[in-house]
């Protein structure tokens, strides 16, 4: 692939957590950065706080569940920077609750954020993007350890981060033959706004404190503690990179040992 300043980096729901902290890791990487996320406020802070970094930043806002809005996106990227060296599939959202009483519309969207937005980008930057007629590039998904192993009272989010991993896996596969690597990163427990929510959820299921839910699941992790989103990041760094040319349809986590799989 060509230096890292002259390739270009498309994330999604870059505007906090661990796309935020992919978003500043790449552009602290000379990466021309093109980032994402649903409100357009958020996507203009972000761009102006990274630019002020010395970020090459630009960005745009998007629905990634929307087939036009997603075309719209990559299209301005494109237009921006030019075509598609790196894509980082982060845009998602938690969800769940007691599966019997979980109503459709929740399942739908949680399968729609999660899964299908991951298939829509991925093709969008393939084509649109330049990535396939380039025959070289990286897509990493960013999925969790709930891809791997059931979460209680988190089906449709444990279900849509096992789609993205079955996902990840057939794709590599199929992309292998022409240099461009597909990977996901999985995530376990790790301090963004998202957990944050995911906390105060089951704090109400449990009728518990968010500080019990924290002890609980910090309980669980080898490591004693939460990984940070740069963490995170970190390994998403090293999965653009030209070192990691050999590494494909892999799903990797990064969970303080808290899934041994």
């Amino acid at each position: 692939m060509t230096s890292p300043e002259h390739r270009i980096a498309l994330v999604t729901g870059a505007t906090s957590g661990i796309g935020l902290a992919v978003a500043r890791l790449l552009a602290s990487q000379q990466y021309r950065v093109f980032i994402g996320a649903r409100t357009p406020e958020a996507v203009a802070a972000t761009v102006k706080d990274l630019r002020g970094q010395g970020g090459q930043v630009a960005g745009a806002p998007v629905d990634v569940r929307s087939d036009e809005d997603v075309s719209g996106f990559v299209g301005a990227a494109v237009d921006q920077f030019g075509t598609i060296d790196v894509l980082v599939n982060n845009a998602g959202r938690s969800g769940g609750g007691v599966t019997a009483d979980i109503p459709t519309e929740l399942w739908l969207d949680v399968i729609e954020t999660n899964l299908n937005s991951v298939f829509r980008v991925s093709r969008e930057v393939l084509n649109a993007g330049g990535m396939r007629s380039k025959q070289q590039g990286r897509i990493i998904n960013i999925a969790s350890t709930a891809g791997k192993q059931g979460v209680v009272l988190g089906a449709p989010y444990s279900a849509s981060k096992h789609g993205v991993v079955g996902f990840t896996k057939a794709l590599g596969n199929e992309l292998a033959p022409t240099g461009i690597t597909v990977n996901a990163v999985c995530p376990g427990y790790v301090e963004t706004p998202m957990a944050q929510r995911v906390r105060q959820g089951y704090a109400g299921a449990y009728d518990t404190t968010e500080a019990e839910v924290f002890a609980k699941f910090v309980a669980k992790i080898p490591l004693g503690r939460y990984s940070t989103p740069e963490e995170v990041a970190g390994l998403v760094g090293y999965l653009a990179s030209d070192q990691a040319a050999s590494i494909t349809s892999q799903a990797l986590n990064v969970c303080g040992g808290l899934g041994n799989f």
